[in-house]
Formats: C-alpha cells, structure tokens, sequence
C-alpha cells in the first residue's frame, strides 16, 4: 500500500497513516471516535460547544494543534447547533446523525484501502485513484460516493491537515471558516449554505448512495504534444471553417435544472469552489452546497492554470434552493432522478472553467480574447476527436461538403485559406484508445455495456453569463466566446440562461441571424476581434451586438 505512488502524493493531506501494509487512524484518534459513535450517552456531546470540543480533542490526537482553526469557529458550531436549529432537529442531530458520522470515520481508512485495491480496473491503462491532480497533467480520480461522504466528514470535523496546502496551491478543505463565517456575519445565507451540507449528511447516514463520481483535470498543452490537441493561437481560430453550433436562448430557468443530457458550466474560481467554505454564495459557491460531493474536489485540485479546466461527472444533488447571493436559502429535499451510465455515475456532467477577473478594458486586447476563448474550448473539448478536428478543418468528407455549402452565396462571408484550422491538432487514430484520457475513455467501452462515442458526442452546452457579474466580464464578449468554443469543439448545442441580463436582450435576433447565414467560428472570431480592435481604440463604445448588427448588411467590408 505504501508503494503506490498516488497514495504517497494524498497521504499528507488526510490524517491518517500507513502501518505495516494498512491505513489507520493513529491510536489516539479511535477511542473517541467510538464513544461518540455510541451517542450522546457516551460522548457527553449534546451541543454544538461540545462538539467543538470534540473536534479540537481529535485535532490534539492528530498533532493538528499547532494548525490554527479559525478564531470564530467554536462560536459558529454553537450558535449553528444550539441556535439556529429547532430543539427537535439539534436532538436528532446528536442522537442519530453525529454518531453515523463517527461511524463513517472509523470506517474511513478501510474505505481507502478497498478504493486503492480496486480502483485500477475502472480503465485499463489509465490511473484513477485518490492523489494530488498537479497542474499541467491530465488525470482522472474515481472516488465511491461513500468514500466522499467520509471525506467530506473529516472536512466537518476539521482533521485535514492544512500545514502544506497552501505551498501547493490548494484550497482550504475544513469546515472551521464556514462556521466562522456564519458567526462573524450572522448572514442568512451563511445559515442556509450550512443547512444544505447538513442536509447531506442526514441523507448519506440515513442512506448511503452507492454509485460513483469522477473528477478530471483537462489540458491543452502549451507545446506540441503527440495524440493531443494543444493550445490554438489566434490564427488558427480565424482560419477556422467549422459551422457554428445550434443556440438557445432561455430567459428564465437555471443551469442545474435544464433536462437534456449537456456539459452544465460551473463558472468557476481559479481555485475550485470559490467562496464556497467561506462566504461566497453566487453560481460556483451554490452549486458546491446543493451537490456537496463536489466539495471532495477541493481536496486535491490545485489551482487552475489558463491552459486547463475541470470536469466532475456524476454529483448527486440533495438540497433544492431558492434565491441567490445574499437572499439565497435552502428549500428543503431534492431526490436527483437522472439516470447512472454503466458505472454507476449520475448522468451529469459539470465542466469548471475560470474566468479572467476585473479586467475592465484590457479584456478587449487580443491576448485575453484568446485566453478566454482557450480556457472555454478546454472546457468543451473532446481529446478523443482530433480525427474529426482535422477531418473538418481540411474540408473532407460529409462535413467538409455540408461546410462548403454553408459558406457559400451572397449573404456569407467571403473567406480565404479557411480549409484548415487548428492546425495544432494532431491527427488521433479513432478506434483505439491511444491519446483518449480519463472519462472519454470510458466512452469506448460498449463491451461492457457502455454508452458508445456517437452517444457522447450528441452531450451540447449549457451555460450562461460565465466571468460575467462580479467578475466584470462584457456578457456580450463572453457569451460570444461560449458559443465559438463550443462550436469549435463539435458540441452540437448551446443552451444559454441569459439570467435576465439587459445587455442580452437581442441574443435571439443575433444568433439566428448569424446561423441564418451559416457563419463559421472563423467568421465570428474574427468579428469579434474587429470590434474589440475599435473598443480599445475609442472608435466605438456600443455593445458587440449593437456594433455587429448593422454591419451584417455588408460583411465582406470588414474582411478586406
């Protein structure tokens, strides 16, 4: 057990430790974990002070004193428990949920065991047990729904340690500022984020789920790297030929309610979770409370480089809300319904994609245009389908024809040397599962009942105002950029929640415009950088689709 190198990457961030050929909780640790998994008759806990206590006892026994909590924390367990709850809920918690959860700890390290023994088989060929995803490397992690329900157990009662995290560019882990939070603030919203991951635990400890969930660090390498697809420079976005995909416009509804099966964007912090376990509470923060399983990934993602995004696949939600930001609450049970593909993942995939942040003009110049537009199409991407890619961009076969078609006659932009895009994208054999990674893979396996890659690639997008809101993004540019990666990635759809955002209003008139007359990402990208010229030059101050609408009437001018 203590050979393997992924363990020995993890090892120093979860508290337990290898003796002989097993993982165990050091000796100290377990007494108390039983007497509190006898309840309240043994433990003496019967409040959030005491549980506190209980928690700062366990910490002493893990040498975890001199790793400082946060300074309110025992102030927030206290009045979260002993406060906030109803008698009858605080009685319940104590008495039956408390003790599970200590249950669930003493079981925690043969959970581990029995990951790493039999998480190799999940995919030949390809590592996906619990380690430390570094930046710059493309894994995959599968971890048991029971084993993250344990994980984020020892995040309640604050036993990771954190000495390291931070030298590593990992985000906190601990419940301590959570609680601390609520008591500092006394904000409702801090009350309502809480009662979504209590809520959780009571579902786990009345009934475990069994199913998976798995968690992957996507890259476009900086270099050229053989079976991979790289990092495009902004000529090849120009040149590209692809058509643009299907767009829908919604003005009511929220991501995480939508029925197709889609990659559902989680607009993400550089550090995965954002505010979560702290006071944030706007898109990424509440969709880390009403599916917490997600929380698990904070443990061992660092941050994210502009090169690489994130996808999560199989959360379970339990928690339903309503509000947002500060008015946002919990609003009771959510039983999650979508159906598990062969592995027992829920068919919902989340793609983290971090936005650039209070970026007022600059975001117009051409480098963070790109940065941008690479960090969504890393989001999109299939790595699987480089054959396609270049299959496309060279013009051959049925797309090739549909293509030509699309970009001929009056009403469309005369392009030149537009045959090939992308060129970075190397040619992948598809049929093997050479330079396919991590979930993608999985899609090749029809032998085991497997939903095939003709399936897969039927999964559109949907997104909304992604960087846009706190982050100062122009939600033209931004839903501009979506829609060109996601074309560019061979997503046959995008299901776009303008979330009410005046700016948006004339989203429907310009996309069916623009599909009308068959654009091509190439023709749209380069639009978007001719308006973003003149933004930055003072030559224009209207918004993109203001700007673009009267100029379709004569495209070819602006292609001179």
């Amino acid at each position: 057990m203590e050979k393997r190198e992924d363990l020995r990457s993890i090892l120093p961030y979860l508290g337990v430790v290898v003796e002989g050929s097993s993982l165990q909780w050091p000796s100290l640790v377990i007494e108390p974990l039983k007497a509190i998994s006898r309840g309240p008759g043994h433990s003496g806990i019967q409040s959030g002070e005491l549980l506190f206590l209980a928690i700062s006892d366990l910490r002493h026994s893990l040498s975890l004193s001199s790793q400082c909590l946060s300074a309110s924390a025992s102030h927030g367990y206290a009045l979260f428990f002993d406060e906030l709850l109803s008698t009858a809920e605080s009685t319940k918690w104590f008495a039956e949920v408390l003790l599970a959860l200590a249950n669930l700890l003493l079981l925690f390290p043969s959970l581990l065991e029995f990951h790493y023994r039999n998480v190799d088989a999940l995919i030949d060929g390809v590592q996906t047990g619990l380690r430390i995803l570094n930046s710059q490397q493309s894994g995959i992690v599968f971890l048991s729904q029971e084993l993250i329900g344990a994980l984020l157990t020892c995040s309640f009662f604050c036993l990771f340690p954190t000495s390291n995290r931070d030298a590593k560019h990992l985000p906190m882990i601990n419940f301590d500022h959570l609680f601390s939070c609520l008591y500092e603030t006394n904000d409702e919203k801090m009350e309502n984020k809480i009662k979504c991951i209590i809520h959780y635990f009571e579902r786990i400890c009345s009934h475990m789920p069994t199913g998976l969930v798995s968690f992957e660090r996507k890259v476009l390498p900086l270099e050229d790297v053989a079976l991979c697809v790289t990092y495009p420079k902004a000529d090849s976005w120009s040149k590209s030929a692809t058509p643009l995909c299907h767009f829908e416009v919604h003005r009511s509804g929220l991501i995480e309610d939508q029925s197709k099966e889609a990659l559902e964007v989680d607009f993400a912090n550089r550090y995965l979770g954002g505010g979560a376990l702290r006071r944030g509470c706007v898109q990424e923060e509440i969709r880390f409370m009403i599916n917490p399983e997600l929380i698990a990934s904070m443990l061992f993602f660092p941050s994210m480089a502009d090169n690489e995004a994130i996808k999560v696949v199989g959360p379970e939600r339990f928690s339903n809300y309503t509000g947002y930001a500060s008015s946002f609450r919990f609003a009771g049970d959510y039983v999650d319904k979508r159906d598990v593909d062969f592995i027992g993942r829920h068919k919902k995939k989340i793609i983290a994609i971090d936005a650039l942040c209070g970026m007022r003009m600059r975001q117009y110049r051409l480098e963070y245009l790109l940065r941008e537009i690479n960090k969504a199409f890393c989001g999109f991407f299939y790595q699987s389908k480089c054959q396609q890619y270049q299959r496309l961009f060279k013009g051959d076969g049925p797309c090739g024809a549909q293509l030509d078609q699309g970009i001929q006659g009056s009403d469309s932009i005369s392009r030149s040397n537009r045959s090939v895009g992308l060129q970075e994208a190397p040619y992948v054999s598809v049929g093997t599962n050479e330079g396919i990674h991590g979930d993608e893979q999985i899609g090749n396996s029809e032998e085991k009942g497997g939903p095939s890659l003709e399936h897969q690639y039927d999964v559109g997008v949907v997104t909304g105002n992604w960087g846009c809101g706190a982050f100062g993004g122009d939600p033209e540019i931004k839903t501009t950029i979506q829609w060109i990666a996601a074309s560019q990635a061979l997503r046959p759809f995008i299901s776009y929640h303008t979330f009410g955002v005046e700016a948006l209003k004339t989203l429907d008139e310009v996309s069916e415009w623009i599909l009308s007359h068959k654009w091509t990402v190439g023709d749209l990208w380069d639009m978007l950088v001719e308006y973003s010229t003149q933004r930055l030059k003072g030559e224009t101050s209207l918004g993109f689709f203001t700007w673009l609408l009267p100029s379709l009437s004569a495209p070819h001018d602006r292609h001179d």
